[in-house]
């Protein structure tokens, strides 16, 4: 049966997912500031390509000052500092019994929540590899975990007929009763693909570097104790292991890094979306509004994230034109974490 849905930002993961909805047969609307995109999805559709498919759809798309009425679902795939901005324009159009998807990477659910209510946010967690390249045309680079649940963990019927949506982009799409412990899991997982925006080199070969393993250890770790401190229960997916990180298991530690290398090396996405931000698009990247909540959470309980609080300075510095691109970054900030009692060799 077809769904109304409203995809708020056409962005890499919105356009993606919107896209396969539309060609599903879905009425999709397609809202996004950038109005020469949302022209061209209108007029002459948005193209999905890439070794994952090749496609063009033709949906509605409006920007946001143009939005009319009030909608049941809305899928929003905003970056993380954008979040407040958007919630706060789309709640007016969202329907008393609505619901907002956060198609995000971060904790922006519970900023969601605070704007709309937690009767009316779910959470999502996806892993895909996208790019968008310019108006109307979007990368599609590879597969990854698409996971979708009710904050409270609860299975209803709304969030069975979300997930059997979700399906329709991608099949092994799950639902989860746990959908925290997988958005802590992907911010883990992502220092990693973080910190590689601070070098020119591919997501595998620098989650693959023998040099940079402290560092990618000393981050991971960070997150995953920061999590367990606030009651996590940490999810894996796509070769990730949180528990190796947090054993510091060294032999599992290697297994998994082996198996996120591997996954990275099937995908036509090379480079992160953070590192397009920089060195592509030109614009702050959502390292900061990412890791802000992990900060935080981290002073709540009295622990120290000095890899992570490296990396978002460096980051900034970077963004900010103070610091160059380059392996030099990245062995700056290892100098950091190589002071941390991490285990790191493998037995």
């Amino acid at each position: 049966m077809a769904v109304s849905v409203v995809v708020w930002g056409a962005g890499a993961i919105g356009g993606t997912i919107g896209a396969y909805l539309a060609r599903a047969g879905h009425d999709v609307l397609f809202v996004d500031l950038l109005a020469e995109h949302v022209a061209r999805i209108a007029t002459d559709g948005l193209r999905i390509e890439g070794p994952i498919d090749n496609f063009t759809v033709r949906a509605p798309a409006v920007t946001p000052d143009t939005l009319k009425g009030r909608h049941k679902l809305m899928l929003l795939a905003v970056k993380a500092q954008h979040t407040v901005a958007a919630t706060r324009a789309l709640a007016p159009h969202l329907a008393a019994n609505g619901a907002v998807v956060s198609c995000q990477n971060g904790l922006n659910e519970t900023v969601i929540a605070d704007i709309v209510g937690p009767r009316r946010t779910i959470g999502a967690f996806v892993n895909f590899g996208a790019d968008w390249m310019e108006p109307g045309r979007i990368a599609f680079g590879s597969r990854g975990a698409v996971v979708v649940g009710e904050l409270d963990g609860r299975v209803t019927p709304r969030i069975s007929a979300i997930h059997g949506l979700l399906q329709g982009f991608e099949p092994d799409a799950a639902l989860s009763d746990n959908i925290f412990g997988f958005l802590w899991g992907k911010l883990a997982w992502g220092t990693i693909v973080m910190a590689s925006a601070l070098t020119n080199e591919t997501m595998a070969d620098f989650t693959g570097n023998a040099e940079l393993k402290p560092l990618l250890v000393g981050l991971v770790r960070e997150v995953c104790q920061v999590a367990a401190a606030e009651g996590i229960r940490l999810q894996g997916f796509n070769g990730f292991e949180p528990a190796a990180f947090l054993a510091r298991d060294p032999a599992a530690i290697d297994a998994s890094l082996a198996r996120i290398v591997a996954f990275r090396r099937t995908s036509a996405k090379t480079h992160s979306g953070y590192w397009r931000d920089i060195v592509v698009r030109r614009r702050p990247t959502e390292v900061r509004a990412q890791m802000a909540p992990v900060q935080a959470a981290a002073g709540r309980h009295g622990l120290a994230t000095p890899c992570l609080d490296g990396l978002v300075a460096r980051l900034a510095e970077i963004e900010a034109g103070t610091r160059a691109v380059g392996l030099e970054a990245a062995r700056d900030l290892l100098s950091v974490c190589v002071l941390q009692d991490w285990t790191t060799r493998s037995r």
